[in-house]
This record gives C-alpha cells, structure tokens and sequence, in this order.
C-alpha cells in the first residue's frame, strides 16, 4: 500500500520560510517522478513543482513560485521537500505531494498516479 505523508505545513508571516516535508513508503521512491501541488478554497488544483528521480534531479516551477520555492528530494530518506522562501499570502492553500511513474517533470494532476492527504498552509500579510 502506497502512502504518501506531508507534515511542516502551519500559518507563517509572508517573507518567512517554510519547509514541507512529504515522506514516502510502499513505492520505489528513486524510481519515480515527485510533485507538489496546492489547492486554495474555491479554485481548482494547482501544479507547484516537480523533480526526476534522475540523480540530476531536473526539476520543474510554476511561475507563480518560480524564484522563490525550491524542490529537492533524498532518496535514502524517501522524501521530498519543498523550500517556501518569501512565501506571500496568496500562496495559502492546501498543498498536497504526489508520485509519478512518468520520467520528465509532469505538471498536470492526472499524470501523478499516488498522493498524499495534504498539508494546510496559510501565509499571513
């Protein structure tokens, strides 16, 4: 059984950082594709960023974050991260992580075959 467990989520001051977590089991993590997606009240899910599971790690941004959040992942651990550096209030959402089984760095929801249950957060002005 394939679970995916996102933690570091909470409320932050915008420009402070923030790290979430998203812990893996039941899958082999290096062999796949990791994304991160949010979704806010009333608007669809989004795409935030991806990374290969190549020891390059391509990684893939939205603009809307692009410069500002950084991916990365450690495969020993089974984990992805993602950095939220100058994070601002329109970034708060519930931001979910996801496994792919696709190589490259997909971008759109049904390109991701496992997810997590999501990790609330909110940026306050």
């Amino acid at each position: 059984q394939v679970q995916l467990v996102e933690s570091g989520g909470g409320l932050v001051q915008a420009g402070a950082s923030l790290r979430l977590s998203c812990t893996a089991s039941g899958l082999t993590f290096s062999r796949h594709t990791m994304g991160w997606f949010r979704q806010a009240p009333g608007k669809e899910r989004e795409f935030v960023a991806s990374i290969t599971w190549s020891g390059g790690g391509w990684t893939n941004y939205a603009d809307s974050v692009k410069g500002r959040f950084t991916i990365s992942r450690d495969n020993a651990k089974n984990t992805v991260y993602l950095q939220m550096g100058s994070p601002k209030p329109e970034d708060t959402a519930v931001y979910y992580c996801a496994a792919s089984k696709k190589f490259g760095v997909p971008q759109r929801p049904n390109e991701y075959n496992y997810w997590g249950q999501g990790t609330q957060v909110t940026v306050s002005s």
